[in-house]
């Protein structure tokens, strides 16, 4: 696989995760590792770190 390659795969599975964090806070699904219940804030924050990361890579991978 190619840096290239590698670069944007990852860069969309950030973005599936964005968008799945995006969904979370829509539609107000509750998420939980053991018995903590992670807050909807997080989400907020993941969202803008997916999408920064996924924003960066596709950058990266075009200008390679």
């Amino acid at each position: 696989m190619t840096k290239n390659k590698f670069v944007y795969v990852v860069s969309v599975i950030f973005l599936i995760i964005g968008i799945l964090h995006i969904l979370r806070l829509l539609n107000g699904w509750e998420a939980q590792i053991g018995s903590f219940v992670i807050p909807m804030w997080i989400s907020f924050v993941a969202v803008v770190v997916a999408f920064y990361l996924s924003f960066q890579g596709f950058r990266m991978a075009k200008h390679n």
